[in-house]
């Protein structure tokens, strides 16, 4: 794995982890609305993050899988394989 894909990942990872600990909250204090608000630009930084990597670097998930003519998301190490290059 790449320097530029490490960086990524665990930029990702702080994202994930965020995420899940804001969902915690929000679980326990639905009406917060400034929470809500921050889960959602979690969620839009995540999303554009992960593009990235995709687009860079080959499917996060099966879903990532954009290319219509290869599956693409065996081609590549699996995302969790961070010694495989």
């Amino acid at each position: 794995m790449t320097n530029d894909a490490k960086r990524l990942m665990e930029k990702l990872r702080a994202l994930d982890f965020s995420l899940t600990e804001t969902a915690l909250y929000l679980d326990a204090y639905p009406a917060c609305k400034a929470a809500l608000d921050y889960y959602h630009k979690l969620c839009e930084q995540r999303d554009t993050l992960a593009h990235e990597y995709e687009r860079r670097f080959g499917p996060l998930t099966q879903r990532g899988n954009e290319n219509k003519t290869a599956w693409d998301w065996t081609k590549t190490p699996f995302p969790w394989e961070y010694d495989a290059n």
